[in-house]
């Protein structure tokens, strides 16, 4: 009897085997939830504990520090527009003399950088060549007066005769023409006389001019010629002396507007580093035209230079002042803070800076006129790196005032 390899097991449907894989399964998803609810107790724990920490970390912060400051004033007062240049002192009048007649010097009378008065001698040339000459020509001068005068009696005499018809009238036009050339000879003789006298004249040099001469140049025995390029001497005046400075032509409005009103524009001198003053005149006229290649216009300023401070060719700074604001509010300009094109500043009110925005004018000295604040406000003019608005401030010093003062271009 054979056996049946192939035949499969009965199994009971009232006795089925255990399932080891669906017990397996059951196991792990417990196991994950249960890590889940473990991380989720951790990061809860965590938040916890962060907000206590900051909680703890607000209430352990001290109070922020008040901003010690110094402040300042705004005052009302007035101020001035000015426009600043440079310019060069230039002499109202220059003479460079040279000789006018061709000789030897004799003598030198000025001393080098000596001060002169128009008149004053400086130079003399040998002039017994020109006095000989002026002889000469006064002999001649002499001579032909004499012979006009006998002309003169003969027509007198001729028309004493032709009255009574005892020559003829021929004989007296002749006479009368002969006294015209005698008349036009004597004029003649008289302009000779005259330019030899100038040649004369012209060997004595004086001073056409009173101010300050320069070094020596010729010395006595020195020839010297007529019309040559050699100066003998070089006078300039110095009292009283001008400064040309430049004026750009978008400014020329104002000043021309002042100066149509007939008024005296104050001008100050300064030296090169623009820190001390020279000295002050006033304005005096401005050029005719405006250079093209630098958009400006000359003008020329006079000073009375009593004491000698400005100098020929010096150069100087010049501060123009064109216009007088009355009655602003002027505030250090130190207490000015900028915030890309913005201005502003902060007043103190009740211990606390308060950002105030403002519009900035002329500045000179240290003080700016401002709009967008009163006189008698107080604003902070240090520790701007720890201000801000709203910020609680100790004032270290008693304000300080804004005087009123000149100022520069806007």
């Amino acid at each position: 009897m054979t056996v049946d390899t192939n035949e499969r097991p009965f199994m009971d449907p009232d006795h089925p085997l255990p399932a080891d894989g669906s017990d397996s399964h059951r196991h792990q998803k417990v196991v994950r939830v249960i890590i889940w609810i473990v991380l989720l107790l951790v990061f809860a724990l965590a938040f916890v504990l962060v907000l206590r920490h900051q909680d703890s970390s607000k209430k352990a912060a001290p109070a922020p520090a008040k901003v010690t400051v110094t402040t300042a004033t705004a005052q009302k007062g007035d101020i001035g527009v000015y426009l600043d240049s440079i310019g060069t002192v230039t002499p109202v009048y220059t003479a460079s003399i040279s000789s006018q007649v061709n000789g030897m010097v004799t003598a030198v009378h000025y001393k080098e950088g000596q001060l002169v008065n128009k008149g004053d001698p400086l130079i003399d040339i040998d002039s017994r060549p020109y006095r000989a000459t002026l002889l000469q020509a006064q002999g001649i001068l002499d001579r032909d007066e004499n012979l006009l005068a006998q002309a003169r009696l003969d027509m007198e005499r001729y028309r004493a005769a032709w009255a009574r018809n005892a020559i003829a009238k021929q004989i007296l036009d002749d006479q009368e023409k002969l006294v015209l050339q005698d008349e036009g000879t004597v004029k003649n003789d008289q302009g000779a006389v005259q330019f030899d006298q100038i040649q004369v004249d012209w060997c004595r040099i004086t001073a056409p001019i009173a101010g300050r001469v320069g070094l020596r140049i010729v010395d006595p025995g020195n020839v010297v010629q007529s019309g040559g390029t050699v100066t003998l001497v070089v006078i300039t005046q110095q009292r009283p002396i001008t400064v040309i400075f430049t004026i750009p032509e978008d400014n020329l409005g104002p000043v021309q507007a002042r100066l149509h009103a007939k008024a005296k524009l104050n001008v100050d001198a300064f030296d090169r580093t623009a820190q001390t003053k020279i000295a002050s005149g006033q304005l005096l006229t401005l050029d005719n035209q405006i250079d093209t290649t630098t958009g400006t216009v000359k003008a020329r300023a006079v000073f009375d230079n009593k004491n000698d401070a400005l100098f020929p060719n010096q150069f100087v700074n010049t501060r123009l002042l064109v216009n007088t604001l009355q009655g602003v509010t002027l505030i250090p300009a130190s207490a000015i803070q900028q915030n890309g094109q913005a201005s502003f500043v902060f007043v103190i009110q009740g211990n606390v800076a308060h950002m105030r925005s403002i519009k900035p004018g002329v500045t000179d000295g240290g003080i700016t006129q401002v709009a967008g604040i009163n006189p008698g406000d107080v604003v902070a003019n240090s520790s701007f790196d720890k201000l801000q608005d709203n910020v609680a401030v100790v004032v270290a010093t008693k304000p300080s005032t804004a005087g009123t003062t000149g100022s520069s271009t806007p």
